[in-house]
C-alpha cells in the first residue's frame, strides 16, 4: 500500500549503524511504537504544523490501510461537508467545561475529519476511531475488505438521516451499475442482471497497464460445453457470452488492484514479535553479524525469506571486509542461531568474523593517502629547481602532470583489490575477470613514466616529451611506482628509433620526388582537363583507355600530399570486371550513370601510367567506322549475366536500405534554388571527398585500395558473392551537395510518409498536414506507404512546399502528441538542423 500525504511513518534505519534495528520492516508485524523514541517532545515547535502543510495521521502499527482511507475520504469535499452536516447524538451538544467524546462511527469521522481540517500539530491521533471500530492494531488487514465494510456501516449509519444530502451521499459520491449480459448464440436473445457496486475488483497479474486490467475485467467470457447457458427463448443449452456491462459510474470511482493473496499470518506474526524482541545484541554478549538485505526481506511480509547469503560482504581471505560492515547489522547469538537453524544458509560472521589482514591492510592505504598530499608538496617544490651535472632523470611531460592522480588510483585499487580477487564468492566470477582484464589494458596505457618509452622500449627520441627532474624528485616518485622505467639523464635515446627517423626521412623525399615526376607525367590527368568523352567521341582518336575512378581519387590524394598519404604503384582494374573476366558497364551506361566509376585516358597518358603503374588489367574501348556508322567495341567485352544481377543486387539496395541520407529541400515562393547555387563549403566535390578519406581513422580506408596495393592479384569470387564485392569496389566519386534550404535526414526504407514527416517537423517547424511533399515532380500523399515503395533511394532530394510553418514550440509539442503514434518513434535520426 502506498503512503499518502500526511501519513506519518517511524524514521529510517541508521544504514552506517551497525546496531541500530529500528526501521527495517518490523512496524509492519509489531503493535504499539513507542513516539518518544522517534519525537523530540522536549520541543513543542517540532509538533506544530508548517503553513499550508497537510495533516497527517499516527500510525498506530499495522494501521496504514486505515489511515489511507481516511486522508482519501477527507479529500472528498462533498462527502466532507455531508458528514458535517449530521447532528450529533448529544442534541445540545457539549458542556463548555467537559471535552468532546464521539459517540457513534459518524461522530468519530466527523471529528477526525475536523482535526484534519483544522489542527495546527503536524499529525493526529486517530486511535479513539480505530478503537471504536474494534480493529487489531498490530494486525495488518485486508484494505479492500476494510473499505466494503465501512462504507456499508456509514451508508446504513447515514440512511436514517431525514436530509437527503446526508442520507444519500454515500451512493451519490461512490456507487455504480453494472449489469452481467448474456447473449444466446443461436437466437441472440440478451438477458441482464443488473447490480450496484462501490468499487471494481481488478486483477493485475501479467498486465502492466490500468487499461489492460479494464479490458479484462469487461472481457467477454464464453459460455461452451459443460458451461452453456439455458436460453429461455430457445429452451435448450446454447453456446453463449457472457460480460459486464457498466450502467453508471459514481463520481469517485474506486478501483480495487487485487496485489495480494491475503493470508491472516499468525504463525510469522508471533515468530517476529518474539525474536525482534531479542534482536538487539546486550553489551558483552556474544553476537552474530547479518545481512541487513536478508533482515528486511525476513521482515518482509509479502515475500518469504531465502537462506542467508552473506557472501557478498566477504573479503578475498573468507572473512568480513570492513567496508561492508555498513550492510551488516549486530545481532544477539541467541536470534542468529535461531535464523541458520529455521532457513539455512550462511557463512556464519560472528565476533572473530572480522578480517584482521583487511583491517591493517587499510589503515596502511590510508596513511599513504595522507602522505600523497604532503609528498605532491615536495615534489612540485623540486620540480622547481634547476638540475645541474648528470644527477637527473628523464621524466615524461604527460606523467608529470597526472603523477598525483596516477598514485592515487593505484592506491584505490590496491584497496578494492580485495573485493576485486574474490569473484567466486561475490557472484558472477566471469563479470569479474572481464572486469579485471579490463583494468590490466587501463593500467598499460596509464603506467608512470611509459609515456617516454619507445616501441622498442628504449628511450624516445622526442626531447619535446620529456624533461630531466632532480634525483630528490625522482626518488620520491619511485616510493609510488616503483616499477616504473628508469631513464638517468646520461641516457641515450633509441638507435633503432634513429635509424627509422632517417630512413622516414628519405622515404619523404623519394616520396615527393615520385609525386613530382607523377604530376608533370600526367599533368591534365591530375588537373582534370582536357579529358576524353565517350558521350562526344573525340575525332583525333580511335581508342581510348579505362581505369576506375578510385584509383584516379586516390593517386591525386597522393600526389597533393606526398608526406602524409602512402604512393600508388599500381592500378586494380580488376573491380571493373566480373569473376569471369568480363566488363560489367555497357557504351551506353559509361556515358551517363556509369560514368562516375570510371576514368577515360588518352593513348599518349597510356603509355607513361605503364611506365609508372603496374596494371593488372588493360581495358579499353575502341571506335570502328562502318557503313552504317561508328561502332564500339570494348576489351575485355561485356559479361552480359553478371552485368544483370549487378543491377538486380542495385535495385534491391536502393529498396532495402537502412540509415541512409536524404535531403529535404524547402521551396520558397514555388521555385527551387537553382541546382547551381553555390555549396555549404568552398570547396570542390573532389576535394571535400579527399578530405573525408583522410580523417577516416585507420582501418576504415575502402576495400579496394587494399586490393590496389595487392598488384595483380585477384581473388576467386562466385557470382552472388561478387554482386557482394562489386557494391563495395565500385563507389561513387562524388555525392550530393547540399546547397542553403537543405537539411540532411537519416532515413530507412521501411519507414512510413507519416514517419518521415514528423522527421521534418522537427527539422523545418512545419505541421505535418502543412507539408506538401514531391520527389521528382511526384506528389507523396500516402502517409502509410513506405519510403521504398514511394521511390525514395538514398541521397534522393525531396522538395517541401509549406502552408504554415509553426514557430511557437509548445504548439509544435501539441501537435507531436497528435502525430506520433503511441509506442513512440523508432527507428529514425536527425543529421543536422
Amino acid at each position: 500500500m502506498g503512503v499518502t500525504p500526511g501519513v506519518w511513518l517511524p524514521r529510517r534505519n541508521c544504514r552506517g549503524n551497525p546496531n541500530c534495528l529500528v526501521g527495517i520492516g518490523e512496524h509492519a508485524w509489531l503493535g504499539e511504537i513507542d513516539e518518544n523514541s522517534f519525537h523530540n517532545i522536549d520541543d513543542p515547535n517540532c509538533e506544530r504544523r508548517k503553513k499550508n502543510a497537510f495533516v497527517g495521521l499516527t500510525n498506530l502499527g499495522a494501521t496504514c490501510y486505515v489511515n489511507t482511507f481516511l486522508q482519501m475520504w477527507f479529500l472528498n469535499l462533498e462527502l466532507r461537508q455531508a458528514l458535517y452536516l449530521c447532528p450529533s447524538a448529544c442534541g445540545d451538544g457539549v458542556p463548555k467545561d467537559a471535552d468532546y467524546e464521539p459517540q457513534t462511527i459518524c461522530e468519530h469521522l466527523q471529528y477526525l475529519f475536523a482535526l484534519l481540517q483544522n489542527s495546527k500539530r503536524r499529525y493526529i491521533d486517530p486511535s479513539a476511531f480505530v478503537k471504536a471500530l474494534g480493529l487489531d492494531t498490530g494486525q495488518q488487514q485486508d484494505a479492500q475488505e476494510f473499505s466494503k465494510l465501512f462504507m456499508s456501516l456509514l451508508e446504513d449509519t447515514l440512511s436514517k438521516q431525514k436530509n437527503p444530502d446526508v442520507r444519500n451521499i454515500v451512493q451519490k459520491q461512490f456507487c455504480g451499475e453494472y449489469a452481467y449480459v448474456t447473449v444466446c448464440n443461436q437466437c441472440g436473445r440478451e438477458s441482464k442482471l443488473v447490480s450496484k457496486f462501490y468499487e471494481l475488483e481488478l486483477n493485475i497479474q501479467g498486465h502492466k497497464q490500468l487499461t489492460d486490467c479494464i479490458t479484462e475485467f469487461l472481457k467477454e467470457e464464453k459460455l461452451e460445453g459443460d458451461n452453456r447457458y439455458f436460453c429461455e427463448t430457445c429452451q435448450s443449452k446454447q453456446n453463449a457470452t457472457r460480460k459486464i456491462r457498466l450502467l453508471s459510474l459514481p463520481c469517485t470511482l474506486n478501483l480495487q488492484l487485487m496485489r495480494f493473496v491475503f493470508d491472516r499470518g499468525k504463525i510469522k506474526h508471533e515468530e517476529v514479535k518474539e525474536l525482534y524482541q531479542r534482536l538487539p545484541a546486550e553489551a558483552g554478549s556474544p553476537y552474530d553479524f547479518i545481512s541487513l538485505e536478508w533482515l528486511q526481506k525476513w521482515l518482509d511480509e509479502s515475500t518469504p525469506p531465502k537462506p542467508i547469503d552473506n557472501t557478498a560482504c566477504l573479503c578475498s581471505h573468507g572473512k568480513l571486509h570492513p567496508d561492508k560492515i555498513s550492510l551488516m547489522k549486530r545481532i544477539s547469538e541467541y536470534v542468529a542461531d535461531f535464523f541458520y537453524r529455521r532457513y539455512g544458509g550462511g557463512p556464519r560472521l560472528n565476533v572473530k568474523a572480522l578480517c584482521k589482514d583487511c583491517v591493517v591492510e587499510r589503515c596502511r592505504i590510508l596513511r599513504l593517502k595522507n602522505q600523497l598530499n604532503e609528498d605532491y608538496k615536495t615534489v612540485t617544490n623540486l620540480l622547481k629547481m634547476t638540475v645541474k651535472g648528470t644527477d637527473g632523470f628523464w621524466v615524461g611531460k604527460a606523467s608529470l602532470r597526472s603523477w598525483r592522480q596516477l598514485a592515487l588510483e593505484q592506491l584505490n585499487e590496491q584497496d578494492e583489490d580485495a573485493e576485486h580477487s574474490n569473484g567466486k564468492m561475490n557472484g558472477n566470477a566471469q563479470n569479474k575477470d572481464e572486469s579485471n582484464e579490463e583494468k590490466r589494458e587501463e593500467e598499460e596505457e596509464l603506467n608512470f613514466n611509459e609515456d617516454i618509452v619507445c616501441p622498442h622500449g628504449d628511450l624516445c627520441i622526442s626531447e619535446n616529451e620529456r624533461r630531466v627532474v632532480s634525483k630528490e624528485a625522482w626518488e620520491k616518485l619511485k616510493q609510488y611506482f616503483p616499477k616504473a622505467p628508469e631513464f638517468p639523464n646520461n641516457k641515450e635515446c633509441c638507435s633503432q628509433c634513429k635509424i627509422l627517423e632517417r630512413e622516414g626521412e628519405e622515404n619523404e623525399a623519394l616520396h615527393k620526388m615520385m609525386a613530382s615526376e607523377q604530376k608533370t607525367s600526367l599533368q591534365n590527368l591530375f588537373h582534370d582537363k582536357c579529358r576524353p568523352c565517350l558521350g562526344s567521341w573525340p575525332q583525333e582518336t580511335d581508342e581510348l583507355y579505362i581505369v576506375s575512378q578510385f584509383f584516379v581519387e586516390e593517386w591525386r590524394k597522393f600526389v597533393r600530399r606526398p608526406t602524409r598519404c602512402s604512393p600508388v604503384s599500381s592500378i586494380a582494374n580488376s573491380v571493373l570486371l566480373c569473376p569471369h573476366g568480363g566488363l560489367m558497364f555497357t557504351f551506353a551506361s559509361m556515358t551517363k550513370e556509369d560514368s562516375k566509376h570510371i576514368a577515360l585516358i588518352w593513348p599518349s597518358e597510356w603509355e607513361r601510367i605503364q611506365k609508372l603503374f603496374v596494371v593488372d588489367h588493360v581495358i579499353k574501348i575502341t571506335r570502328t567506322q562502318t557503313a552504317e556508322g561508328a561502332r564500339y567495341a570494348s576489351e575485355p567485352q561485356l559479361c552480359p549475366e553478371c552485368r544483370e544481377g549487378l543491377l538486380c543486387q542495385q535495385q534491391r539496395d536502393l529498396r532495402e536500405y537502412t540509415q541512409a541520407t536524404i535531403y529535404i529541400h524547402k521551396v520558397v515562393d514555388n521555385k527551387k534554388v537553382m541546382k547551381d547555387a553555390a555549396p555549404e563549403l568552398n570547396v570542390s566535390s573532389s576535394e571535400a571527398e579527399e578530405e573525408r578519406e583522410e580523417n577516416k581513422p585507420e582501418g576504415e580506408q575502402d576495400p579496394d585500395f587494399n586490393q590496389a596495393n595487392g598488384g595483380t592479384k585477384r581473388q576467386k569470387l562466385s557470382h552472388q558473392s561478387y554482386i557482394t564485392y562489386q557494391k563495395q569496389g565500385i563507389r561513387r566519386s562524388t555525392r550530393h551537395r547540399k546547397v542553403r534550404g537543405e537539411k540532411a535526414l537519416l532515413v530507412s526504407a521501411n519507414q512510413t510518409l507519416k514517419e518521415l514527416k514528423i522527421q521534418i517537423m522537427h527539422a523545418f517547424s512545419v505541421a505535418p498536414f502543412d507539408q506538401n511533399l514531391s520527389l521528382d515532380g511526384k506528389i507523396l500523399s500516402d502517409d502509410t506507404a513506405t519510403l521504398g515503395s514511394l521511390g525514395v533511394i538514398p541521397e534522393s532530394v525531396i522538395l517541401l512546399k509549406a502552408d504554415e510553418p509553426i514557430a511557437d514550440y509548445a504548439a509544435m509539442d501539441d501537435v507531436m502528441q497528435v502525430c506520433m503514434p503511441e509506442e513512440g518513434f523508432k527507428g529514425t535520426g536527425l543529421l543536422g538542423h
